[in-house]
């Protein structure tokens, strides 16, 4: 796999005079940087939004199939609710002070989402926060099918013309590819390119748990509502494909929208060439904050209208990147550093929709 490196010397800095403010800050208000009350609170909100519609299908009776679906779509704004507070923060070890227990939170929850922890720290946790927007590296811009272009360096095709129109269809599908095909994929995509070197026990037991985990999976989406509830096959297949188009437009809007942007920059690891920005500084580049005013998309999203501070301190449960904000613009000004940010979520997917039609020409 091909590596680039990080060099800045005033990055290192800058990243330093960051940290020594953000600490500062949880030390004189006395709190810890993990989950408090609040987030347990949306922890169990989000769960009972889940389970309240899905334990409906089996005790009442039956119901219209404008209900039924809408159910399923209840059910799929849960799942990419669960998925941006709760699992993201578990798997990134910012929920808990407890290892142990963001794991096995991250594990239970991924249950319902249809992903495997291990992929999930591989392509987000390593990849992408590591290497964002850098082509051939960061698998958040290199999109599971062909009809989608997310960086300038990635091939470009005819089709690509009128992603801009089609894209958001796309988006619906990816939580389902995602789900059913793409974990395989990337298992053994990881495997060629040296993740699991000398790892073979686990690398087996990983591929074992992600076909264990969608047989149990696909058990309770649809093989338990077809067998014990009023509704045939076909009309759990059309609430169950429902629920993930819902869970893929949105999952798929939040994240593409923070990095694949006319004013965020990208770059390649085809030449090997180092990245003349410290880590830190290239995260500002890569990323953009939008909707910061916007406390209920906020509070759904689990604080990823604060990519960057997110991006800069992924350790840090999202509950805290409201107040983290004006310290980081504080230091960013400081030393002349970008700050990327759009007033209104509707104004960073309009400015996503003029990337990828940018990218289509």
């Amino acid at each position: 796999m091909q590596r680039v490196k990080f060099q800045s010397q005033d990055g290192d800095l800058f990243y330093k005079s960051l940290r020594k403010r953000v600490n500062q800050y949880f030390k004189e208000n006395n709190i810890k940087k993990t989950g408090n009350t609040s987030m347990y609170v949306k922890t169990v909100v989000l769960f009972f939004m889940f389970f309240t519609p899905y334990i409906a299908f089996y005790v009442l009776p039956e119901l219209p199939v404008y209900l039924f679906i809408g159910l399923w779509v209840v059910i799929g704004l849960a799942t990419a609710g669960l998925g941006f507070s709760v699992m993201h923060d578990a798997v990134h070890g910012s929920y808990s002070r407890k290892t142990k227990f963001n794991n096995k939170l991250g594990h239970f929850t991924m249950l319902f989402i249809g992903g495997t922890v291990a992929n999930w720290k591989i392509q987000h946790n390593q990849l992408h926060h590591t290497f964002t927007n850098v082509d051939g590296l960061d698998d958040d811009i290199k999109p599971p099918v062909p009809f989608l272009r997310f960086s300038p360096y990635s091939p470009k095709s005819v089709v690509h013309r009128f992603q801009h129109v089609y894209a958001w269809f796309f988006y619906g599908l990816l939580s389902l590819v995602w789900t059913t095909t793409s974990e395989f994929k990337q298992i053994l995509r990881y495997k060629s390119r040296g993740f699991y070197n000398n790892r073979k026990k686990e690398y087996k037991g990983v591929f074992s748990w992600i076909v264990i985990s969608r047989i149990l999976y696909f058990t309770m989406y649809i093989v338990l509502p077809s067998i014990f509830t009023p509704y045939s096959f076909w009309m759990v297949l059309l609430g169950f494909l429902s629920m993930h188009f819902v869970i893929g437009v949105i999952i798929s809007t939040v994240f593409q929208s923070a990095h694949v942007s006319p004013d965020t920059t990208f770059r390649t690891s085809e030449k090997g060439e180092n990245i003349p920005l410290s880590w830190a500084e290239h995260q500002l580049f890569t990323t953009q904050n939008f909707a910061m005013t916007n406390r209920l998309l906020s509070w759904y999203i689990g604080g990823l209208n604060f990519q960057i501070e997110h991006h800069l301190f992924p350790n840090i449960c999202h509950i805290h990147y409201k107040n983290l904000s004006p310290i980081v613009q504080e230091v960013v000004a400081k030393f002349d550093l970008p700050y990327i940010t759009k007033p209104t979520f509707r104004s960073v997917v309009v400015d996503h929709g003029k990337m990828l039609y940018q990218l289509g020409r």
